[in-house]
């Protein structure tokens, strides 16, 4: 089990450097090999229990929807939201910090969904309580602090996706 482990972690380290590195030559492969292989090693045990989990083609193909969603849909909307925010000639915007209960089991997935409303413009979490499952967002507009409503406007679609992904 350990060993599959550390190749399942390896192959994602791997792939990972030779993406960033953006070559594949012989030294690239080479060296990618070898820190994979480092890093796995040591990694492996914390990072994954399950290692027939990450290689399960559905949660690939959820993994691909809820980035599809993610660049395409929520991050425009968001993006445009805070640019007619930023031109408006009042400038309406009404900051608050709310909270945004959450249902979801794994660390993977209440990481994912934290940073994917981080990354769309107009909300940051800025701190999470596990005791009560809540994430404490900063909002640019809060529209309500009803905890239910603050979950299906601001999280509700990235948990769908991330529970798919990573629970």
């Amino acid at each position: 089990m350990k060993v599959l482990k550390i190749l399942v972690v390896g192959i994602f380290v791997f792939i990972t450097y030779i993406v960033f590195s953006g070559s594949i030559s012989p030294y690239d492969l080479m060296s990618g090999v070898i820190v994979a292989l480092i890093i796995a090693g040591v990694m492996a045990g914390f990072t994954v229990q399950n290692p027939l989990k990450p290689l399960d083609p559905r949660r690939w193909v959820w993994l691909i929807i809820y980035a599809l969603y993610y660049f395409f849909v929520a991050e425009v909307k968001s993006h445009l939201d805070v640019m007619y925010r930023i031109l408006h000639p009042k400038m309406p915007v009404k900051p608050g910090i709310v909270r945004v209960p959450y249902d979801l089991e794994t660390d993977y997935a209440i990481t994912s969904v934290a940073n994917s409303i981080t990354n769309t413009p107009g909300t940051v979490v800025v701190d999470i309580d596990p005791k009560e499952k809540t994430y404490f967002v900063h909002w640019i507009n809060v529209r309500t602090t009803d905890p239910q409503k603050t979950r299906e406007m601001i999280s509700s679609k990235f948990e769908y996706y991330s529970k798919k992904v990573f629970d």
